[in-house]
């Protein structure tokens, strides 16, 4: 009876009533890492037990360093969703947490409450080196662990903190995982590896979560090793598996509101780094005039990512972009013909992220920017779009990919 009697408040505090003496248990650790810094073992643990008047076992011990350590330096009541397959986790301003993974988005068990969600918000800034409270309610980070975090406070959303987390890869995958994995066919992978051989300056777009970013770094990785990348991101997030890459990230303002370094200087800066090819990780705003001006200065081979939701509607995305830089259309047009070529889009079906149209920017005869198919995927294999032969002739006969004999894209 002792023994169950002894047993009993362990397996309690280790098991569902955890959570209850959980808050005040890391705030203790935490003033003893002030005092005391260092790593969140089982002897830390277990002098906050004693400050409690707590003693566990060694199993529940362990266990309660791990969970510790998860809401003191990792992701707290979420690190359990970091399974295999995860791109993504949300929380919304209700508390509900959601993951995407392979079976798409869905919604999880776990709920945070409003102080929940906001101290792990405000936390997760923190360690990324930003700052986050009612004056700046907002926050856009890179994690040490390698994380993409944005949230956003009250009263900016009417309930809780909202979080974005972008899980990073496992691995670092090349083209040849990704046709792998269904992302495109082998003439589609042709066609990828001669627009880096051929240098041709190419932007990869989509929707979000599509593998933007995925697919430029696989492409990346094809550029030869005696070339330089600049890569110039607001939120580090390229992993480029290239022995020549340097990256440059945007400074967010300080708390007086001075020191911000935004992508437009960094575009400049990178003119001056001796780049092979510069990469711009995403196009947001009024920057892609620099950049535009960057490719057109010699500097070929140049890409980014854009959001579209088709290759059709790159063009009026830019258009958007350019005016945010001072470009009226004619201008964007012109800067565009001679700067960008090759749009690669993505999409998502079912849970899988592929390759859905190859296109070429051009000018119409009103002088405006449009896109043209080239190449188009579908279940039959890529069918030839209007451009198909430019685009032939712009990589070289040799890099044709196959198409659907007698087949041409709409």
């Amino acid at each position: 009876m002792s023994d169950d009697c002894a047993r009993t408040p362990a397996q309690g505090i280790a098991a569902g009533t955890l959570d209850e003496n959980l808050a005040s248990l890391v705030e203790l650790v935490r003033e003893d890492l002030v005092r005391s810094p260092g790593a969140i073992d089982v002897p830390r643990i277990t002098r906050a037990l004693r400050r409690q008047g707590r003693v566990l076992g060694a199993a529940a011990t362990l266990e309660l360093t791990a969970r510790i350590r998860d809401h003191v330096e990792g992701l707290g009541p979420l690190q359990d969703l970091m399974a295999p397959g995860v791109t993504d986790l949300l929380v919304n301003d209700d508390g509900s947490v959601w993951v995407d993974d392979a079976d798409g988005l869905h919604p999880t068990p776990v709920h945070l409450s409003p102080s929940q969600a906001r101290d792990l918000a405000v936390r997760l800034a923190t360690s990324g080196g930003r700052r986050l409270d009612d004056a700046v309610p907002w926050a856009d980070a890179h994690l040490p662990s390698g994380l993409r975090f944005h949230a956003v406070l009250p009263p900016l959303s009417p309930g809780g903190a909202i979080l974005s987390l972008r899980l990073p890869g496992g691995v670092r995958l090349d083209l040849d995982a990704l046709q792998s994995l269904g992302a495109f066919t082998a003439a589609t992978r042709t066609v990828l590896h001669a627009i880096i051989g051929s240098r041709l300056p190419f932007l990869v777009t989509g929707g979000t979560g599509t593998g933007k970013s995925t697919l430029l770094a696989a492409m990346l990785r094809e550029v030869p090793h005696q070339e330089r990348i600049v890569v110039v991101e607001d939120v580090l997030e390229l992993a480029v598996d290239h022995p020549h890459t340097v990256h440059l990230q945007s400074r967010h303002a300080n708390s007086e509101g001075a020191g911000a370094v935004d992508l437009t200087a960094l575009v400049r800066q990178s003119l001056r780094m001796r780049p092979d090819r510069i990469v711009l990780g995403e196009c947001r705003g009024g920057e892609i005039r620099e950049l535009l001006q960057a490719l057109n200065t010699g500097h070929e081979g140049g890409c980014g990512t854009v959001h579209a939701n088709t290759a059709g509607d790159v063009p009026a995305r830019l258009e958007a972009l350019g005016a945010l830089g001072g470009l009226d259309r004619g201008a964007l047009a012109a800067q565009v013909s001679s700067a960008l070529e090759v749009v690669v889009h993505l999409g998502r079906r079912e849970g899988r992220r592929t390759v859905e149209e190859i296109a070429l920017l051009h000018r119409d005869r009103e002088g405006m920017l449009r896109a043209s198919t080239a190449l188009r995927a579908t279940a039959e294999g890529l069918q030839e779009g209007p451009a198909a032969a430019q685009l032939a002739a712009r990589l070289g006969e040799s890099s044709q990919a196959p198409v659907a004999p007698g087949r041409r894209a709409a």
